[in-house]
């Protein structure tokens, strides 16, 4: 994918990381497409975005270093916790580890007795993750929507996404089209990425670059 003339623009979340972990190897021949990382970047503009901008950049030697720890974390899982069910949803990271725990995850490991107690409420052990719900992912389906080059397709899916059970029937809808439901989820994984990655930066960490082969 890096080698293409042309990158998708629904993944630049995924390949900043990706030439992050590159640049930390410090791999031969990268610098160039670093760069061309950062502009698509800086021109989109998603949330996340712009620290991941500044991260390559400053592995590039050609910005500051930002203020952050750096963490192990995978934003995926992070995102899950970020933007999962209200109800069940938020949970914690581990400092140590950088593992992100789910709060059904601490509530069985609390009745299994694997958690120890004695440092449940340790600041300098735990980051506390707040769900914030699904806002942001209804907001995801809007962006879509509207890039959707189809007409009659972009019509049905706008329907979908009306009233209570908008993800399901958005998804329904969508399955109906295997290339534009492929589509969905590399926007969304990206989108979710970027916000979980802004979401890390406001507590004071950033992920730390995974290294080919490590």
């Amino acid at each position: 994918m890096l080698t293409r003339e042309t990158w998708p623009d629904h993944a630049l979340q995924l390949i900043g990381d990706g030439l992050l972990g590159v640049l930390a190897a410090r791999a031969d021949g990268v610098e160039e497409l670093a760069r061309r990382c950062v502009i698509g970047l800086r021109e989109r503009g998603y949330e996340g975005d712009g620290e991941l901008a500044v991260g390559i950049e400053a592995a590039l030697g050609s910005g500051p270093v930002p203020l952050l720890r750096p963490l192990p974390v995978d934003l995926e899982e992070l995102a899950g916790v970020l933007e999962g069910d209200p109800v069940t949803g938020g949970g914690r990271i581990d400092l140590r580890t950088g593992e992100v725990w789910p709060q059904p995850a601490i509530e069985y490991a609390e009745e299994t007795g694997d958690f120890d107690e004695d440092d449940e409420d340790d600041e300098e052990r735990w980051l506390w993750v707040e769900c914030e719900g699904s806002h942001a992912g209804y907001r995801d389906m809007e962006l879509f929507i509207a890039a959707v080059e189809d007409a009659g397709q972009a019509d049905r899916l706008s329907i979908a996404i009306g009233g209570r059970g908008a993800f399901r029937r958005f998804k329904d809808v969508l399955s109906r089209w295997p290339v534009l439901l492929d589509r969905w989820y590399a926007f969304s994984e990206d989108r979710q990425r970027g916000r979980a990655r802004a979401w890390l930066a406001a507590e004071g960490y950033t992920p730390a670059p995974h290294r080919p082969g490590a």
